[in-house]
């Protein structure tokens, strides 16, 4: 059922899609830096956001909206400016066909696509679709539901925060839209276009994209997951009401709540250090959390990809599937890994020595499946030095206790 947004919701949608983006999907301080400049004034016309359900969003195309790059750069950002001038060329081009644009849709759960898309709805008098393409955030195009479901990446547009606006055009062979396999192809060719573009000085390693747009009659087809943003609002109006204060509330909360299976990956630990690496529009890092003789270490790539156990002999967690920090204690409970680390490489002084978990849960269905989500996956965790299949979370942890015994 449809619903509004307005500026007091941005800070629980924000956390929760936080917990949901598997430790990337844009830094909470990136999506607050925003959602502070939210107001009626000169730039916004409104102070609230409309939200649809998938069902409901039959009145005209749909577009996917995001940030692209790397989520330490975007933490300067006040205004959406690339995503928005991104979404208004495809409106002109819709219109140069006689198409209305009615919706967006972010790309992944995380504080900043869900809070970008609320924005650019916003600014452009549209609403925004209850759902997005992968439930978690994700390091590239071709793991989102868009590319799985074959979705015409064109019109791409990628816009600067200056305005500096790259359309990619990846013409399909033999026809108008290319055979289906090629279809595929044609997203992770767009990614490794882009990837260099928001490198460049103009760009300063991010950028707002725009593509994907769907007719009424594809949406449902592209977007099987459904009720995130909302999944999302949900839990962090919890955290604000102080509903959840352990990692047991939390895992206890996604079970009855959210139909989830998390569960607690570590014991309680200390985060004793962090790496990053910024560069190709990725933060690339490793993150260290000491729980008496024990070390846990994630792997990311904006994103939580890999978590290992010192006492164990294989993962912990593989991606797809999930993994969240949550910090007990007092204060905030939730982070990114990007904002575990300062601008100056220092730990994050608002976690100092508050005990640190990791809760993971399995990836949704059309994650897991065989197909291109799942190789892409999959070759990613290659380059992280893992050569192996992908394995459940449920079958590492079986996997764990037999060790144990």
């Amino acid at each position: 059922m449809a619903y509004e947004l307005r500026r007091e919701d941005l800070e629980p949608l924000l956390l929760g899609a936080a917990f949901f983006g598997s430790g990337g999907g844009g830094t909470i301080e990136s999506a607050r830096h925003l959602a502070e400049h939210f107001v009626t004034g000169d730039y916004y016309p409104t102070d609230t956001v409309k939200v649809v359900s998938v069902d409901e969003a039959t009145e005209g195309a749909a577009v996917m909206v995001a940030y692209l790059g790397a989520p330490e750069a975007i933490n300067s950002a006040t205004y959406p400016l690339g995503p928005v001038t991104a979404v208004q060329n495809v409106q002109a081009r819709l219109a140069s066909q006689s198409t209305k644009l009615a919706y967006v849709m972010p790309p992944e759960s995380g504080a900043l696509g869900f809070t970008v898309a609320a924005l650019v709805a916003a600014k452009l008098g549209l609403a925004v679709i209850d759902a997005d393409g992968a439930g978690r955030a994700v390091p590239s195009l071709p793991m989102l539901t868009f590319a799985a479901a074959e979705i015409d990446p064109r019109p791409a547009f990628l816009v600067s925060q200056g305005g500096l606006c790259v359309e990619l055009d990846v013409t399909p062979r033999n026809s108008n839209q290319g055979g289906p396999t090629h279809q595929r192809d044609v997203s992770a060719i767009v990614e490794q276009m882009m990837r260099p573009v928001v490198a460049d000085p103009e760009f300063g390693q991010f950028g707002g994209l725009a593509m994907w747009v769907m007719k009424p009659a594809e949406i449902r087809r592209a977007t099987p997951i459904h009720g995130t943003l909302t999944r999302a609002l949900e839990l962090g109006r919890a955290l604000q009401a102080g509903r959840i204060g352990n990692a047991q509330q939390m895992t206890g909360y996604l079970a009855e709540h959210c139909g989830l299976a998390a569960r607690a990956i570590s014991e309680p630990g200390e985060l004793v250090s962090a790496e990053v690496d910024t560069s190709g529009g990725f933060d690339v890092g490793k993150v260290h959390i000491q729980a008496g003789r024990r070390t846990y270490t994630v792997l990311y790539q904006n994103e939580s990809l890999l978590a290992w156990d010192s006492a164990s002999p294989q993962p912990i967690v593989l991606s797809p599937d999930s993994v969240a920090y949550f910090v007990g204690g007092e204060g905030q409970a939730i982070f990114s890994n990007g904002d575990l680390l300062q601008q100056d490489g220092s730990l994050n002084p608002a976690i100092g020595k508050r005990p640190v978990t990791l809760i993971a849960w399995r990836a949704e269905a059309e994650l897991r499946k065989p197909g291109l989500i799942l190789d892409s996956f999959m070759q990613l965790l290659n380059t992280l030095g893992y050569l192996g299949p992908y394995v459940p979370l449920e079958t590492l942890h079986t996997a764990r206790k037999g060790d144990a015994s």
